[in-house]
């Protein structure tokens, strides 16, 4: 028979022991999660600071449109007046069609206003989870 190579001898005190090792992996994973928040918040500050600036300008470009409609208005009650309308009857033509447009946009805003729905889904996995997470979490 040959003889069979010895293992070498591991001291039990340089071993670390399976608590310690499930301590430090916790302890890394918590550091790398709390990075990737920090990570996050940065970069959604970014975002939501560009956003901001964003909608500001729409909101500037939206006011100068409310604005540059009245002489729009004006002017095509003024072409209706220079095609032989009397004045009285060229913006009274301009208001008419100005409010069967509000009535149209006023009608299908009301429609589909009334297409919107609670998110029933989401709302029952969430009280599925809350009730999973009550069921399987001792204190």
């Amino acid at each position: 028979m040959t003889a069979s190579p010895e293992l070498p001898q591991i001291d039990p005190a340089a071993q670390a022991s399976l608590g310690k090792l499930v301590a430090d992996a916790s302890e890394s994973i918590s550091t790398i999660v709390r990075g990737e928040l920090e990570l996050a918040k940065l970069e959604l500050r970014s975002s939501v600071k560009n956003v901001g600036v964003g909608v500001g300008f729409f909101a500037a470009a939206g006011v100068l449109l409310v604005f540059s409609l009245t002489f729009g208005f004006i002017a095509l009650a003024e072409g209706l007046i220079a095609l032989g309308l009397s004045r009285w009857l060229g913006y009274l033509v301009v208001f008419g069609a100005m409010l069967v447009l509000i009535v149209l946009l006023v009608i299908f805003g009301i429609r589909k206003v009334k297409r919107v729905k609670a998110p029933e889904r989401t709302i029952a996995t969430s009280k599925d989870t809350v009730a999973y997470l009550k069921a399987n979490i001792k204190p």
